[in-house]
C-alpha cells in the first residue's frame, strides 16, 4: 500500500518551497539542498509593467494634485517635476541598477561604508523606510481603489461605510496572488498596465481635440497666468517652492530595481557579471520614465485648462480623479465607467510591485543579520507577514488616502535622497568628477525636497519612526532567540589542517581552546598542563590547539576557513576567523566527526565573569562565556547525545 503525505506536510512544504535552511540540517555543517527550480527572468517590458502598477497608477491622483498645489502653475511645476525625474531620479537609478545588480539597491551601497553593529543598525533604519515606503504603497493604494468603488454612483447606497473591509478585501486577494506565483503577478501586471495606458492615452488625445476645438481655453489661462504671477521666472520660482507636493509622482523608481532580479538579460550572464541584466534594467527604468513624464504633462494640460477649479477642491467631482471627470464628461459614462474599473483595478495592484520590493530586500538582509526566523527566505510566508501588517494599517488608518499620504512620500523621498547620496559616494570612488559633481547637485535637490516635506507633514517621520522602531525591536529579539544556533554555511580546512586531523583521528580526536596571546611556547606549554591537570588526562594524550579570531561580530551567517600550523616546531595549531567563538569550534567538531566518523573531544577553561555580562558579550561582540555557550549551540545542532561532540571544562 503506497503512503501517502500527510496534510500538513504537504502544507508546510508548499509554504517553505525553495527555502534553504542554515545550519539545521540535524547537525551536519555544510553545503544544504537548495531549490531547484531556477527562476528562468522576464523580458525587461513585461518586468517594467510589474514596477509600473505603481508609477503609472499615480496618473489616477498626481493631475489633482498638481491641480491643488500649484493652480493655474499646474503644467508648469509638472514640467518641473519631469525634469527633476529625466534628469535626477534617472540617471541615479540607472547607476543604482549598475552598481548593485541583484536587486539589493542603495541600501546595500550604503551597507558597505560601514561595518559591524552601526552598519546593521543604519540599514535596519533604511529597511524601515523602505517598509514604510512598500507597505504604505500597498494599503493607500488599495484604500484609493476602494474609495474610487465606494464613490461610484451605483454603488455608494450599497457599500456606504465599507471602506475598510473593502480595502482588507482588495489587500488579501493582492497577497493570494503572491501566495499563487510570481509569475501569475508580472501576467496580470502587463494586462493591467496595458489596458489602462491605453484608456489614458484616449482619454488624452480626446482632451487635446477639445483644447483645440474650445481656442480660447489656452488663452483664458495664459492671461490669468500671466496675471497672477507677472513673468516666466516667477512661475518657475513658484514651480520649484510648489515641487516637494508633486514628488509623488516619482514613487517607481525604488521598486524599479528592487524587482531586477526578475529580468532576464542575457544568456551569458553570470551573478558576478550580470551585464545583459543591467543593460535592460536600464531601459525599464528609463522606458517607464518618459512614458511616464509625457502622460504627466499632457494630463496636467488638459485637466487645467478643462476642468474648473473649484471641481479639484476637496468635495468635488474631479478632486482625485481628474482624468475620470474628463472620460465622463467627454467620452460619455459608458467609456467613463470602463475607465473607473480600469482605474480601481490598477490602483489595486499598484501594491503588487511594492509586494515584490519587500519580498526582494527583507529576506535579503534580515535573516542573513539573523534577526529573521529561518522561513522568512521563503516567499510564502513573508507574504501572509505583509498582508497581514497592511490589514493592521488599514486598520490603525481607517482606509484613509489622505492620512497615510504624508508617511508615502517620506518614505519615497527618503529612498531617493539616500540613493543619490550612494551614488555620489560611487562615483566619488571611482574618480568621477563630472558624475560626482552632478550626483552631488541631485542629491541637494532631493535633500531640500525631503526636507521640506518632512516640515510640512511631520506625520510622514512618526509613521517612518514607528516602522523603523518595530523593525529593529523584532530583529533584536529573533538575533536573541537564534543566539545559540550553529550558523556557518560550510567549513573548509587547508592541506595542513586536514593533515592534523587525520592524524589524530587515528587516536581519540582532542581539540584545545585557546584564546591566542603572545603565542610564544611557553602559553602553549602551559595551556596544555592546565588542561591536563584540570581534567586528569596522561601525559601520552596528545592534542591540537584551536585558535579563533573574530571578525565582525555582528555578521551572523559565514563560511569557516580553518588554516594548520606548527609553531615552535611542535605544537599544531588551528586558526580560524569568524564572528563568533562558539559557532566557529561547534561548527569545527561537526565537520570534523562527519568526516573522520570519531567522536571528537574539546577542552576548556571556564571564563570568570559575571554570567549574564557574558552572554551580552557573546551576543554583541560574538566571545564572552565559550565553554558552555559551544556546548548549547552543539545540543541545539544535534539532538542525539551519543553522536554530539564532547565538550570538557575546567
Amino acid at each position: 500500500m503506497a503512503s501517502t503525505e500527510h496534510p500538513p506536510r504537504r502544507l508546510r512544504a508548499w509554504m517553505l518551497e525553495g527555502l534553504s535552511d542554515m545550519g539545521k540540517d540535524q547537525g551536519k555543517v555544510g553545503p544544504r539542498r537548495e531549490s531547484r527550480r531556477e527562476h528562468k527572468g522576464q523580458p525587461w517590458y513585461r518586468v517594467m509593467c510589474l514596477t509600473g502598477v505603481d508609477y503609472f497608477s499615480t496618473l489616477g491622483y498626481q493631475p489633482g494634485i498638481a491641480a491643488l498645489a500649484a493652480g493655474l502653475l499646474s503644467p508648469i511645476a509638472t514640467i518641473v517635476l519631469v525634469v527633476v525625474t529625466l534628469a535626477g531620479a534617472l540617471p541615479v537609478y540607472r547607476r543604482v541598477a549598475q552598481e548593485s545588480p541583484h536587486g539589493e539597491g542603495s541600501i546595500a551601497m550604503l551597507e558597505r561604508l560601514l561595518s559591524f553593529w552601526k552598519g546593521k543598525l543604519f540599514v535596519l533604519t533604511l529597511l524601515g523606510f523602505a517598509a514604510t515606503d512598500f507597505l504604505i504603497t500597498i494599503t493607500l493604494s488599495a484604500a484609493d481603489a476602494s474609495t474610487h468603488l465606494i464613490e461610484n454612483p451605483h454603488l455608494e447606497e450599497a457599500l456606504h461605510d465599507r471602506q475598510v473591509l473593502i480595502t482588507m478585501i482588495l489587500i488579501a486577494l493582492l497577497g493570494a496572488v503572491f501566495l499563487k506565483g510570481f509569475l501569475e503577478a508580472i501576467g496580470v501586471a502587463v494586462a493591467l498596465v496595458a489596458s489602462y495606458l491605453a484608456l489614458n492615452a484616449v482619454v488624452v488625445v480626446v482632451g487635446f481635440y477639445h483644447v483645440l476645438a474650445e481656442g480660447h481655453v489656452v488663452t483664458d489661462w495664459s492671461n490669468a497666468l500671466t496675471a497672477e504671477h507677472g513673468n516666466v521666472f516667477v512661475m518657475i520660482g513658484m514651480a520649484l517652492i510648489v515641487f516637494p507636493k508633486l514628488a509623488l509622482g516619482m514613487s517607481g523608481f525604488e521598486t524599479g530595481v528592487a524587482v531586477m532580479p526578475h529580468v532576464k538579460g542575457d544568456p551569458g550572464d553570470t551573478e558576478q557579471q550580470p551585464t545583459g541584466r543591467i543593460r535592460d534594467t536600464k531601459k525599464l527604468l528609463t522606458t517607464a520614465a518618459l512614458i511616464m513624464s509625457c502622460f504627466l504633462i499632457a494630463t496636467s494640460f488638459i485637466t487645467t485648462l478643462l476642468i474648473p477649479e473649484k471641481a479639484f477642491e476637496e468635495g468635488g467631482k474631479a478632486n482625485g480623479r481628474a482624468l475620470a471627470y474628463l472620460a465622463h464628461d467627454y467620452l460619455g459614462n459608458a467609456f467613463g465607467t470602463v475607465y473607473d474599473i480600469s482605474t480601481i483595478c490598477i490602483l489595486w495592484f499598484a501594491g503588487a510591485s511594492a509586494m515584490a520590493g519587500l519580498l526582494n530586500l527583507m529576506p535579503r538582509y534580515l535573516p542573513r543579520y539573523g534577526m529573521a526566523p529561518h522561513w522568512a527566505r521563503a516567499v510564502r510566508p513573508m507574504v501572509i507577514v505583509f498582508t497581514l501588517v497592511g490589514f493592521l494599517v488599514t486598520w490603525i488608518f481607517d482606509a484613509d488616502v489622505d492620512a497615510q499620504g504624508g508617511a508615502y512620500a517620506t518614505g519615497v523621498l527618503v529612498l531617493i535622497t539616500s540613493a543619490a547620496i550612494a551614488v555620489t559616494i560611487a562615483a566619488r570612488k571611482a574618480g568621477q568628477r563630472n558624475w560626482t559633481i552632478g550626483f552631488g547637485v541631485i542629491s541637494v535637490v532631493f535633500l531640500y525636497t525631503t526636507v521640506v516635506n518632512v516640515i510640512e507633514r511631520p506625520d510622514g517621520v512618526k509613521i517612518g519612526a514607528c516602522f523603523i522602531a518595530g523593525i529593529i525591536l523584532i530583529s533584536l529579539l529573533s538575533r536573541l532567540m537564534r543566539a545559540f544556533e550553529l550558523r556557518v554555511t560550510d567549513v573548509h580546512l587547508d592541506e595542513m589542517a586536514e593533515r592534523f586531523v587525520r592524524d589524530i583521528a587515528s587516536r581519540k580526536i582532542r581539540f584545545i581552546a585557546n584564546e591566542p596571546d603572545a603565542r610564544d611556547k611557553a602559553e602553549y606549554r602551559d595551556k596544555i598542563e592546565q588542561i591536563r591537570n584540570d581534567n586528569d588526562l596522561p601525559d601520552q594524550e596528545d592534542f591540537v590547539f584551536v585558535e579563533v579570531t573574530v571578525t565582525d561580530p555582528s555578521e551572523f551567517e559565514a563560511r569557516l576557513v580553518a588554516r594548520g600550523e606548527v609553531l615552535h616546531n611542535r605544537y599544531r595549531v588551528l586558526t580560524l576567523e569568524s564572528s563568533s567563538v562558539p559557532n566557529a569550534l561547534a561548527a569545527l567538531l561537526l565537520h570534523v566527526r562527519d568526516t573522520t566518523g570519531r567522536t571528537p573531544h574539546i577542552y576548556f577553561e571556564w571564563t570568570e565573569g559575571n554570567p549574564f555580562a557574558n552572554f551580552l558579550r557573546f551576543f554583541l561582540f560574538g566571545q564572552g562565556e565559550v565553554a558552555p555557550v559551544t556546548r548549547e549551540v552543539l545540543r541545539e545542532a544535534e539532538p542525539d547525545p551519543a553522536r554530539r561532540p564532547r565538550v570538557h571544562a575546567g
